[in-house]
């Protein structure tokens, strides 16, 4: 089988941006203006900030500042996971907080819900498909970790169920699976652009401003208790303000030390005939992730495609983020390698679109917070890849640290802490290509993890997904 002629015409667009339900970008800010929130970025932290502070205060005036336009990065490209965890998973938590475990788990179920309330409140149609996600063991050594995980889980009161390879290749036919975990309803699926989008849309609606095509220069400390965002065409004098810009380089440059730009990638098929479908099976829709150190994670679309992501995550030197860098064809072509081998009945389907984006990650591998200006400016950044859900939660930390309130959620140590930051360039380089080495080697010999991964496990770092 000539694997990269499936690739022959994939478009290098997202899938999910193409979509025609795209609104028309609002103006950019011309002249001054003030308000009592400015929120920076209009990805899903902004958006999720800004309504959330809208239904706190229906008289607060919001503004929303956009260096492109709402959804337009990583919250309109990435796979439509909408999981529970506030954690980056039940394992990634239980190493860091596992005496708040039970907290943030209820916390992250109630985060989740609240995040399917507001779809159906606010008509937003997303394709919001709550079915859960099965996490597949590709290897044998990965079947210990699924059953600590069912373990686990148990404890906290979540069950989830563990499949043999029977079970799991009775709901997707693949021949590299060995069991499975199933998490029936921690996660949902969606069109991730249509979920911004519909906030974006119901923002609006609240009466929140939104000015796109707008990056802000730098913030400014006001004589008067103030801030002043300073844009190219004007400024937004603010009480208070959110900044949610993830790891593209915003106004506030300490989140540079502790959140790096890592690029990941991702294909779609085109639509597979009911015949392909069927030989998968997949009726229950779950989103899928596998259990190695390098994973791919894949779902299937409203209209009956395959979106197949992950494994290559890619830090380029000096953490420069052009948009050149979306389009990597190496990693475009082991993507479609892997694909068909994990589902070799699928020989013959072609990909439409295939590209890259940006993830914001830091060194404990779930977001982090805090503030600035005296309790003025918030912020929350380095989701990792699971902010789809998170960043909803995310925008209620901020809000209760711009409010100064003493909540469930401020007390929480992982809310109180910060990850280690990453060293200066070159050093951020090397440590970061070691540590991706490390984990390929991992996956080549059973899991085990060398004298590095282990040093950086003690110093209680992340790089474990």
């Amino acid at each position: 089988m000539n694997v990269l002629a499936a690739l022959a015409e994939a478009e290098p667009t997202p899938y999910w941006l193409m979509d025609p339900a795209a609104p028309e970008p609002a103006p950019a800010l011309v002249g001054s203006t003030s308000c009592d929130l400015a929120v920076v970025g209009a990805g899903y932290t902004g958006l999720w900030t800004a309504l959330r502070a809208k239904e706190r205060d229906p008289s607060l005036d919001v503004v929303i500042v956009e260096a492109d336009v709402a959804g337009g990065a990583a919250s309109g490209r990435n796979g439509g996971f909408c999981a529970a965890s506030l954690t980056h998973g039940l394992g990634n938590g239980l190493s860091r907080w596992r005496a708040e475990m039970p907290v943030l788990e209820r916390l992250g179920r109630e985060n989740l819900d609240g995040i399917e309330d507001t779809v159906r409140r606010h008509g937003i149609d997303c394709d919001f498909e709550r079915t859960g996600e099965l996490n597949v063991a590709t290897e044998d050594w990965q079947l210990a970790d699924l059953r600590t995980l069912a373990e686990e889980s148990a404890a906290l009161g979540r069950p989830a169920e563990l499949l043999d390879a029977d079970a799991v290749q009775a709901e997707i036919a693949s021949p590299t699976y060995k069991g499975g975990l199933w998490d029936r309803d921690g996660v949902a699926m969606v069109h991730p652009a249509k979920l911004a989008w519909g906030l974006r849309r119901a923002c609006l609606a609240a009466g929140v401003r939104l000015y796109e095509r707008t990056p802000v220069d730098a913030v400014e400390d006001e004589q008067h208790g103030r801030l002043r965002l300073r844009t190219p065409y004007g400024s937004v004098d603010a009480a208070k303000v959110a900044v949610g810009t993830g790891a593209f380089a915003g106004p506030l440059r300490r989140l540079r030390h502790f959140a790096v730009p890592v690029y990941d990638y991702a294909l779609v098929t085109e639509p597979l005939s009911a015949d392909r479908l069927a030989s998968i099976g997949w009726r229950n829709r779950q989103g899928v992730g596998d259990g190695g150190n390098r994973f791919h994670y894949y779902r299937l679309t409203a209209d009956g495609r395959i979106l197949w992501g992950g494994y290559d995550a890619i830090y380029h030197f000096g953490g420069g983020v052009p948009s050149a860098l979306d389009r990597r064809p190496q990693t475009f072509a082991t993507l479609a390698r892997h694909f068909f081998a994990t589902f070799p009945q699928l020989e013959g389907v072609r990909f439409s679109h295939a590209w890259g984006g940006m993830i914001d990650t830091c060194s404990r591998f779930c977001a982090f917070y805090g503030t600035a200006y005296g309790g003025r400016l918030a912020y929350a950044a380095g989701y990792t890849g699971l902010g789809v859900g998170a960043t909803r939660f995310g925008a209620d930390v901020m809000l209760d640290l711009l409010s100064g309130a003493d909540t469930e959620r401020t007390r929480l140590e992982m809310v109180r802490s910060r990850p280690m930051p990453f060293p200066p360039e070159p050093l951020r380089y090397g440590v970061i290509q070691l540590t991706r080495w490390s984990l390929a080697r991992a996956d080549q010999h059973q899991g085990r993890r060398n004298l590095w991964l282990r040093t950086l496990d003690h110093l209680g770092v992340g790089f474990d997904s």
